[in-house]
């Protein structure tokens, strides 16, 4: 059987999120040198009534919870490109690699907005890539929002 890919993974994630009316975005970290899973999660935002409750965030405290202070060997996947918030706490995580789907010229914080790994008081920055599976993710995004309006 073969192991899927982390981006896979996270876009399982946000279908999941998507089944329970949340808006559709999945993460997961992953070690950086292994490829071990090290948290998954989507959006939980609605269940938990929690406005902090965004797949990164969840998977960054997942991690974390297994007793590392910093994640300083890990990469995470998320199908969306995050916001301020989960970008300043994956430089405070000290995420080695972040990859991201869609782009989200609205809500981003990392290519688009206020580009929070580019600020003079930012003082870990990632490597970043972004549009790995976008047509995927940002199909889903469109699906969601389109079953709602």
């Amino acid at each position: 059987m073969s192991k899927l890919d982390p981006m896979t993974l996270a876009l399982a994630e946000a279908e999941a999120a998507a089944t329970r009316g949340e808006v559709p975005v999945g993460a997961v970290i992953v070690d950086g040198t292994t490829g071990a899973l090290l948290a998954k999660a989507g959006n939980r935002v609605e269940e938990l009534h929690d406005p902090t409750a965004h797949a990164e965030m969840l998977v960054i405290r997942d991690a974390a919870g297994s007793g590392l202070k910093r994640l300083t060997g890990a990469d995470l996947y998320v199908t969306l490109e995050p916001c301020p918030m989960c970008a300043q706490a994956m430089s405070f995580a000290r995420i080695r690699r972040l990859y991201f789907g869609a782009y989200d010229p609205k809500g981003g914080g990392v290519d688009h907005g206020p580009r929070i790994f580019g600020q003079p008081t930012c003082h870990h920055r990632p490597e970043v890539y972004g549009g790995i599976g976008e047509t995927r993710a940002g199909d889903l995004l469109k699906a969601f929002f389109r079953e709602r309006r």
